[in-house]
């Protein structure tokens, strides 16, 4: 059934258009019948693509390149345009990185784990800038 139906919407265009050269005269019926195989065509072209690059997706195995295990976007602040404030989780340690125009830069390393851990599980303390009050406050 399946071959049946590509067949006829391979020939559907030729047909269209061996009709409309024998008449020399503009045909509607034929002019969509080609657009609509045209159309059916491309669409199937698109689903058969999206159909086996899923089964060639399933078929990887997840690796380092896919997802990243080491390195963690805890949250980002924005500033302003083109400025944030950035705190990262990169192999167990927090860094607190500057975005703006002009690059990144490291504005402080993190050593509080435990305290870190402890804010994450306290909402009412768990802002953002909760947590840079405290930074300034460490010697």
């Amino acid at each position: 059934m399946k071959g049946a139906v590509s067949a006829l919407l391979l020939f559907l265009p030729s047909l269209a258009s061996a009709t409309d050269s024998a008449g020399q005269e503009f045909s509607f019926l034929a002019s969509f019948v080609q657009m609509m195989a045209a159309l059916a065509l491309v669409v199937g072209l698109i689903l058969v693509t999206w159909h086996f690059s899923g089964k060639l997706m399933r078929g990887l195995p997840v690796g380092q390149q896919l997802i990243s295990k080491h390195i963690r976007l805890v949250e980002t602040r924005y500033l302003g345009p083109k400025k944030a404030l950035l705190l990262v989780e990169v192999g167990g340690e927090y860094l607190l990185l500057s975005s703006s125009d002009s690059g990144l830069s490291l504005i402080k390393q993190i050593d509080m784990l435990e305290e870190i851990e402890v804010i994450e599980e306290n909402k009412n303390q768990g802002s953002f800038a909760a947590i840079l009050t405290r930074l300034r406050q460490a010697p």
